[in-house]
Protein backbone atom coordinates (compact mmCIF):
# COMPACT_ATOMS: atom_id res chain seq x y z
CA UNK A 1 0.00 0.00 0.00
CA UNK A 2 1.42 3.37 -0.94
CA UNK A 3 0.91 6.38 1.26
CA UNK A 4 -0.54 9.56 -0.10
CA UNK A 5 1.72 12.59 0.15
CA UNK A 6 0.52 15.08 2.73
CA UNK A 7 1.23 18.75 2.97
CA UNK A 8 3.44 19.87 5.83
CA UNK A 9 1.46 20.71 8.94
CA UNK A 10 1.75 24.42 9.47
CA UNK A 11 0.33 26.16 12.51
CA UNK A 12 -2.94 27.72 11.48
CA UNK A 13 -4.14 30.87 13.10
CA UNK A 14 -7.82 31.38 12.53
CA UNK A 15 -9.96 33.87 14.34
CA UNK A 16 -12.76 32.34 16.36
CA UNK A 17 -15.91 32.29 14.27
CA UNK A 18 -18.85 33.92 15.99
CA UNK A 19 -21.25 34.05 13.05
CA UNK A 20 -23.65 31.10 12.83
CA UNK A 21 -23.30 28.86 9.80
CA UNK A 22 -26.02 29.10 7.18
CA UNK A 23 -28.28 26.05 7.06
CA UNK A 24 -27.35 23.40 4.49
CA UNK A 25 -29.20 23.35 1.17
CA UNK A 26 -31.09 20.19 0.20
CA UNK A 27 -30.07 19.23 -3.34
CA UNK A 28 -31.29 16.46 -5.64
CA UNK A 29 -29.67 14.52 -8.48
CA UNK A 30 -29.48 11.12 -10.16
CA UNK A 31 -26.93 8.57 -9.00
CA UNK A 32 -24.08 8.42 -11.51
CA UNK A 33 -23.81 4.65 -11.16
CA UNK A 34 -27.38 3.29 -11.11
CA UNK A 35 -29.57 6.32 -11.98
CA UNK A 36 -31.60 6.30 -8.75
CA UNK A 37 -33.05 9.68 -7.79
CA UNK A 38 -31.16 10.79 -4.64
CA UNK A 39 -31.02 13.83 -2.37
CA UNK A 40 -28.06 15.28 -0.54
CA UNK A 41 -26.82 18.33 1.31
CA UNK A 42 -24.96 21.07 -0.56
CA UNK A 43 -24.24 18.86 -3.57
CA UNK A 44 -22.78 15.94 -1.63
CA UNK A 45 -24.53 12.67 -2.34
CA UNK A 46 -24.54 9.02 -1.28
CA UNK A 47 -26.74 6.45 -3.01
CA UNK A 48 -28.48 4.02 -0.68
CA UNK A 49 -29.17 1.57 -3.50
CA UNK A 50 -25.72 0.93 -5.02
CA UNK A 51 -23.42 2.66 -2.50
CA UNK A 52 -22.00 5.31 -4.86
CA UNK A 53 -20.69 8.44 -3.09
CA UNK A 54 -19.47 11.59 -4.81
CA UNK A 55 -16.26 13.28 -3.68
CA UNK A 56 -16.63 15.86 -0.93
CA UNK A 57 -14.88 18.47 -3.10
CA UNK A 58 -17.84 18.43 -5.52
CA UNK A 59 -20.05 20.17 -2.96
CA UNK A 60 -21.49 23.64 -3.50
CA UNK A 61 -19.67 25.22 -0.56
CA UNK A 62 -16.83 24.40 1.78
CA UNK A 63 -17.30 22.04 4.67
CA UNK A 64 -17.26 23.67 8.13
CA UNK A 65 -14.14 23.43 10.27
CA UNK A 66 -14.23 21.57 13.56
CA UNK A 67 -14.25 24.82 15.54
CA UNK A 68 -17.42 25.85 13.65
CA UNK A 69 -19.30 22.74 14.80
CA UNK A 70 -22.00 23.80 17.29
CA UNK A 71 -21.97 20.30 18.85
CA UNK A 72 -18.23 20.26 19.46
CA UNK A 73 -17.37 19.76 23.14
CA UNK A 74 -15.52 22.58 24.93
CA UNK A 75 -11.72 22.54 24.82
CA UNK A 76 -10.16 20.18 27.28
CA UNK A 77 -13.09 17.76 27.20
CA UNK A 78 -13.41 14.71 25.03
CA UNK A 79 -16.55 13.08 23.83
CA UNK A 80 -17.33 9.84 25.66
CA UNK A 81 -16.02 6.78 23.87
CA UNK A 82 -18.81 5.06 21.96
CA UNK A 83 -19.06 1.30 21.96
CA UNK A 84 -19.07 -0.29 18.49
CA UNK A 85 -22.37 -2.05 19.27
CA UNK A 86 -25.40 -1.43 21.47
CA UNK A 87 -25.07 -2.75 25.04
CA UNK A 88 -26.48 -6.21 25.64
CA UNK A 89 -29.62 -6.60 27.72
CA UNK A 90 -29.23 -8.79 30.80
CA UNK A 91 -30.58 -12.30 30.20
CA UNK A 92 -34.19 -12.73 31.19
CA UNK A 93 -34.91 -15.29 33.93
CA UNK A 94 -36.13 -18.67 32.73
CA UNK A 95 -39.88 -19.21 33.19
CA UNK A 96 -40.92 -21.39 36.09
CA UNK A 97 -41.88 -24.99 35.32
CA UNK A 98 -45.64 -25.60 35.25
CA UNK A 99 -46.95 -27.82 38.05
CA UNK A 100 -46.99 -31.55 37.29
CA UNK A 101 -50.29 -33.19 36.62
CA UNK A 102 -53.12 -32.97 34.11
CA UNK A 103 -53.41 -29.63 32.27
CA UNK A 104 -57.08 -29.22 33.20
CA UNK A 105 -58.88 -30.21 36.38
CA UNK A 106 -61.26 -33.15 35.84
Amino acid sequence: MTRRPHRAHLPEERPESTAPLPPPELTEAECRRCGTYIAGLDGRYACGVCGWVNDHSEGHRRLPRADEDPDRPPKGRRRPKQLPWPPLDPPSPTPAEPPAGPPYPC
